[in-house]
């Protein structure tokens, strides 16, 4: 069995919680922090299923940057940050 790995932002929209895996584009909500990541898990599982039922899983992975080496699926791409800065919006009523 192979296991990818990934990274998962965490967001708070109003009262809900938004869980994201930036390599793979998904994205669930929940209630709380707990139940977000269970949703994007259970999401990024079913969406595989279908994409191995279709064929498609492994072009996915190679489109999103992933590669395998033994039993890890890994992103060639690496998070190494986030920094938040402020824009002046001139022309913006």
């Amino acid at each position: 069995m192979k296991t990818l790995k990934m990274t998962i932002e965490f967001w708070r929209e109003g009262n809900l919680y938004l869980a994201r895996s930036p390599e793979l584009d998904m994205v669930a909500q929940g209630n709380s922090l707990e139940e977000a990541k269970r949703n994007l898990l259970e999401v990024i599982e079913i969406q595989f299923e279908e994409m191995k039922e279709l064929g498609t899983l492994d072009e996915f992975l190679l489109e999103a940057g992933y590669k395998s080496e033994d039993e890890i699926v890994e992103s060639e791409k690496e998070i190494i940050g986030f920094d938040k800065s402020f824009v002046v919006l001139e022309h913006v009523a």
